[in-house]
C-alpha cells in the first residue's frame, strides 16, 4: 500500500493516534479476543471491505480486527466532524489500512472520499447511515450484485434501506447492526447518554443542574441521556410521537409534553429521533433568550438548520471554539446552536467510550464472520442479527467481567419444551 493510496491530514500526528488506539484496545476485550481467534482462522481471505464508519480509536480496533483476518479494508468518514486525524495517520502508517477522511472537510472532499470507498468495490459494506451503501448502488450498479452484505448500524440508515427494498430497489441483504439487542442497550443507552453530556459539557460549560433539559425521542439513546442529565441535577422533559415511548417516558417519571409548549419552558434541547426536522422556526420562536440546540441523532436535519436562519438578523460563527454559533433573532434573543447540528458527541467529545463500542464492533465483526460463513447467500431484504451472535457477544462481555451467569437444568429444558405440564 502506498500512502498517496490514502487522503489523511497529517502523518506527523501517527505517534499520538496510535497511543489512542493502544489506549481503546484495552478497554475492548471481547473484540480483542475476536481478534485473536480471527489471526488463526483468517475468514476473510482475499475479501474486500468497505467502512463508512466515524473514524475514532475505536473503530481502528474494528479495522484491525477485519485486516487481522484477511480482508482488504478501505475505511473512509461517515461525519465531517467526528474523525480523528491522529488515528487516521496511524491506521495508515502502523497498520497499512487505506484510510479516506480528515476532520473538517467540506462536502466535495467528503464525497470523494467516499467515492475511493465505493470504488474499492467491496464485497461487504460495513455503513454508518446508508451513504456508502446508496453511492454503491448509484456509482457501481454493475458490482451491487456481487455485494455479500450490508452491515448497517444506525437507525437513518435502516429507514433507507428498508424504503429501498420496499422501492424493490435493495439488490443485497442488509444485516441490522442497529437493532442488535448488545446495541440498543449498552451503545444506544450507556454510551449515547454519557457522551451526549460529555459533548453539551465540553462545548458550552453549561451546568446542568436545575436547568430544564427538553428531549426530543425516547428510544434508547434519549433513555439514557435523559436519565444522566436527570443524575446531574437537571429537570427533564421529554416530547415524542410514539404513545408507548411517552407513556413509558411518564412511568419513568419524566414530564411527557408536545414540542410546541416544551418550546417556551426549555433551557437546553436535544434530538434523539432519526427523522428531519424535529425542532423547527416555529418551535425556535416561542423558546427564550440563550436557549441552546444540540442533535445526538446521526444526521445534522434533526434541527431544521434552514429554518433557524432564515427567522435570525444575524449569526455569530464559533463564539466559543469554531463549533458554537450565535443566531440573534430580530427581537434581540440569542439562540445558541452546537456542532452546527451534527452529533455533539462526536463533533464536541469522543464519542462512546471504548467499553461500550466493544460489543457494538464485536457485533460488526461477527456479523460479517456470519455472512461470510454461509453455504447459501442471504435473500436481498433486512435482516436482525442472528440470536447466537448476539449471545456469543454478551458472553464474552460477561467473561471479561469476571462475570458467571446460571444455566438452565435438564428438568427445566424439558419443561420449557413440553407442552403438556400445566396448572
Amino acid at each position: 500500500m502506498k500512502r498517496s493510496d490514502c487522503d489523511i491530514k497529517d502523518y506527523s500526528l501517527a505517534d499520538s493516534g496510535l497511543h489512542r488506539i493502544r489506549w481503546s484496545d484495552q478497554n475492548m476485550p471481547v473484540l480483542g479476543e475476536i481478534r485473536k481467534r480471527f489471526r488463526r482462522e483468517q475468514p476473510f481471505a482475499e475479501l474486500r471491505i468497505s467502512a463508512c464508519l466515524q473514524v475514532t480509536s475505536e473503530t481502528a480496533n474494528l479495522m484491525r480486527t477485519l485486516k487481522i483476518g484477511g480482508a482488504e479494508v478501505v475505511l473512509c468518514a461517515s461525519n465531517q466532524f467526528s474523525t480523528q486525524d491522529d488515528v487516521a495517520a496511524s491506521l495508515v502508517r502502523d497498520y497499512e489500512i487505506r484510510v479516506y477522511a480528515i476532520r473538517g472537510v467540506y462536502n466535495n472532499d467528503f464525497y470523494r472520499h467516499m467515492e475511493a470507498a465505493v470504488n474499492h468495490k467491496p464485497h461487504i459494506v460495513i455503513d454508518d447511515g446508508g451513504d456508502l451503501a446508496v453511492s454503491l448502488l448509484t456509482k457501481q450498479k454493475e458490482w451491487f450484485p456481487n455485494i455479500m452484505a450490508v452491515i448497517e448500524e444506525t437507525s437513518d440508515g435502516l429507514n433507507r434501506m428498508r424504503a429501498l427494498a420496499k422501492a424493490g430497489m435493495l439488490g443485497c441483504p442488509v444485516i441490522s447492526a442497529n437493532d442488535s439487542k448488545a446495541k440498543r442497550h449498552f451503545d444506544n443507552k450507556y454510551g449515547t447518554g454519557q457522551s451526549t453530556v460529555d459533548g453539551i459539557i465540553r462545548a458550552t460549560d453549561v451546568l446542568l443542574a436545575g436547568k430544564t433539559v427538553v428531549i426530543a425521542g425516547y428510544g434508547y439513546g434519549g433513555r439514557g441521556f435523559a436519565e444522566r442529565c436527570r443524575g446531574m441535577g437537571a429537570n427533564i422533559i421529554i416530547t415524542e410521537i410514539d404513545p408507548v415511548k411517552a407513556l413509558e417516558a411518564a412511568m419513568d417519571g419524566f414530564r411527557v409534553m408536545p414540542l410546541m409548549e416544551a418550546a417556551g419552558q426549555g433551557d437546553l434541547f436535544f434530538t434523539l429521533t432519526g427523522t428531519k426536522n424535529v425542532i423547527r422556526a416555529e418551535h425556535i420562536e416561542r423558546m427564550h433568550d440563550g436557549a441552546i440546540l444540540a442533535n445526538s441523532g446521526h444526521l445534522d436535519r434533526e434541527i431544521d438548520i434552514p429554518g433557524l436562519e432564515e427567522i435570525a438578523m444575524r449569526v455569530a460563527r464559533g463564539i466559543r471554539g469554531h463549533l458554537v454559533d450565535e443566531y440573534t433573532l430580530k427581537d434581540g434573543r440569542r439562540i445558541i446552536l452546537v456542532a452546527q447540528g451534527r452529533l455533539i458527541n462526536l463533533a464536541c467529545a469522543e464519542g462512546h467510550p471504548a467499553d461500550v463500542m466493544d460489543m457494538n464492533f464485536a457485533t460488526q465483526a461477527l456479523l460479517t464472520e456470519y455472512i461470510t460463513s454461509r453455504d447459501e447467500p442471504l435473500a436481498p431484504r433486512v435482516y436482525d442479527p442472528p440470536t447466537e451472535v448476539e449471545n456469543m457477544i454478551c458472553q464474552l462481555k460477561l467473561d471479561s467481567l469476571g462475570i458467571e451467569i446460571d444455566t438452565l437444568t435438564d428438568e427445566q429444558v424439558a419443561y420449557l419444551s413440553d407442552w403438556q405440564e400445566g396448572t
